[in-house]
């Protein structure tokens, strides 16, 4: 199957009306006074033209003085016009590159898990920082410019026929060879220029994965691998640039060559005319001036080509985010649980990623499971099974792809995701902290935050070591919150969860990074808090199971037992052999401890 044609750089710049809509107004009278400022400069030979033929032909020294009053004049509304153009596109442009910069983190939150997990964050950093900071300067100055020097070059060549036609066509004959160069340029410069953004993205990414790696890269002395790869990755960035700078380099070459030597030609051409009486003093001064006064529009083109074209590759990778699928949304006619039970239902749920390929089974096969309300189920297997797959499918980080989830009856794709994301609530066994306060981290899912909520999440989670940091609840923790001890983390993480109050409570082997005596503490806490709340908890630690009324044994994505631990002891071998696992699991973890 073909990829569909590449549109047109134009109709790609048009996908970003929407946004510019409301600047469009002060945009149009920017590029009005840009306009009035590119003829008032056109303006001035036709004065010079008057100056010297009456001065100079006629001998009329008293026209000098009031055609140097109207030049100077003109000189001020040329500055007046161009002062006015930037101050009123500067403004609505930042506020355009500013909404369009919020509507791609909107669109970030609501696109699905799977989409994060297939697009490195650099690429998306890079297009919410870098291409939309390059968009908003070619809305700025690349296409007020570009239509200003357009519309300079074409009255400008009207300009210079009316003085002398024959110079004239010359002029036009000789430039016309620029815009054979410039879609020339527009081939070549678009796929270099897109390539630069994209390496530039992959740097990022690069630079992101170094910094947050930065101690396993330590811990195993590859900070030399590291920069070695890094500078790999620059170099080739480097070589990309330079083709970009070959290319422009190639169309400046011309335009700077094609005008000059169309002038010179022009010139000569001039001359004779002069010479032959064909051409006044006065309007050979006004032809070459406005000449002179269209050498920057005409030399521009080939930044604005450029400066469009970079443009154009920032829009589409813009885009390529908006555009992608949010798969998970809210329903279109969703309904409501008003008084939630909890009970949480898994019929016949299965999930396979998308990408999976044709004839490998489901990674969850068809799972029956029941958890009443207020009762807590742990779920137990070996490595693989797809445990932590399972429980992120009950806040819809993933879609069921056979089958179903029923919160208290109601099938979980048909309730808004904020209502369900109130009602269930998760914390992973790789907590995620943000560079925020303690308490701005813990109450983070409360729906009515207060400082007995805090207290309470806190001392479930036994994490009152935040007391003691430097502004206790109130100390700003670092990135991800990687000042902290893992252990540390799984607390605060665990306390955001309990914080929440939520109907369901999915942890995902919250304790891993605990100590013994912590992790008994915690338990006791946790006993008290899930009293009425219904509880899926992954358990990686024969202590965890103990938390449970049940337990459900996943094997290679199916639930082959359910049952007491007790009775799952007496009567299934596999349930032994897996907690057995554990057991040697926790005897290894207390050696290295």
């Amino acid at each position: 199957m073909s990829a569909a044609p590449r549109p047109s750089t134009l109709a790609a710049l048009r996908r970003l009306l929407p946004y510019v809509r409301p600047a469009l107004p002060r945009l149009i009278v920017g590029i009005g006074a840009g306009i009035v400022a590119g003829l008032v400069a056109l303006a001035i030979p036709q004065v010079l033209e008057v100056l010297v033929d009456s001065a100079l032909g006629e001998g009329d020294s008293s026209a000098i003085l009031p055609a140097t009053a109207v030049i100077v004049v003109l000189g001020l509304i040329e500055a007046a016009a161009v002062l006015v153009r930037r101050w009123l596109i500067l403004a609505p442009n930042t506020r355009v590159e500013a909404a369009m910069r919020n509507a791609l983190y909107s669109r970030l939150q609501r696109l699905p898990v799977s989409f994060h997990d297939r697009w490195p964050s650099g690429q998306l950093l890079s297009r919410a920082v870098s291409d939309l900071n390059l968009i908003r300067r070619w809305l700025a100055f690349g296409v007020v410019l570009l239509v200003v020097n357009v519309i300079t070059v074409i009255v400008g060549a009207v300009l210079l026929f009316s003085i002398q036609p024959l110079l004239g066509l010359f002029f036009l004959v000789g430039s016309a060879p620029i815009w054979f160069v410039g879609m020339r340029f527009e081939k070549t410069y678009s796929v270099v220029a897109r390539r630069s953004q994209d390496q530039a993205g992959d740097l990022a990414t690069a630079v992101e994965e170094s910094v947050h790696g930065i101690r396993v890269l330590k811990a195993f002395g590859r900070g030399a691998h590291a920069q070695e790869k890094f500078e790999r990755q620059a170099e080739q960035l480097r070589g990309t640039e330079m083709e970009k700078a070959y290319a422009a380099a190639f169309i400046w070459r011309w335009l700077t060559l094609i005008p000059d030597g169309t002038l010179a030609v022009c010139l000569i051409g001039g001359v004779i005319l002069a010479a032959n009486g064909d051409l006044t003093a006065g309007s050979l001064v006004a032809f070459f001036a406005t000449a002179t006064v269209l050498r920057f529009p005409i030399e521009s083109i080939g930044f604005l080509l450029a400066f469009t074209l970079d443009a154009r590759n920032a829009t589409d990778r813009f885009f390529e985010v908006m555009d992608e699928p949010v798969g998970i949304d809210d329903p279109d006619d969703p309904v409501s649980i008003l008084q939630p039970r909890g009970q949480l239902e898994f019929r016949s749920t299965s999930f396979r990623y998308a990408d999976s390929p044709a004839g490998v089974r489901d990674l969850i096969d068809r799972v029956d499971l029941v958890i009443e309300p207020g009762e807590t189920m742990a779920l137990v297997g070996i490595t693989g099974s797809g445990k932590s797959t399972l429980t992120s499918l009950v806040p819809r980080l993933y879609d069921v792809t056979g089958g179903a989830i029923l919160l208290d009856g109601v099938d979980i794709r048909r309730l808004r995701l904020d209502e369900l994301r109130t009602h269930v609530a998760m914390a992973f066994e790789d907590a995620t902290l943000f560079s925020d306060s303690v308490r701005a981290n813990v109450l983070l899912g409360a729906a009515t935050p207060s400082e007995e909520l805090l207290a309470e999440a806190l001392d479930v989670a036994q994490a009152d070591f935040v007391h003691s940091l430097p502004d206790g609840v109130d100390t700003v923790i670092g990135e991800e919150g990687l000042s902290l001890s893992g252990g540390q983390r799984q607390r605060l993480a665990l306390a955001r969860a309990v914080a929440a109050r939520p109907r369901v409570l999915v942890l995902d082997d919250p304790l891993s990074a605990l100590d013994v005596d912590t992790e008994a503490r915690v338990e006791a806490g946790l006993r008290r808090v899930l009293g009425d709340t219904t509880a899926l908890i992954v358990a990686h630690r024969p202590s965890t199971v103990t938390l449970a009324d049940r337990v459900a044994l996943l094997d290679e994505g199916r639930i082959v037992a359910v049952g007491r631990h007790s009775e799952l002891l007496a009567a299934s071998e596999r349930y032994r052999y897996v907690i057995s696992s554990l057991d040697e699991e926790r005897e290894r973890e207390e050696v290295v401890s």
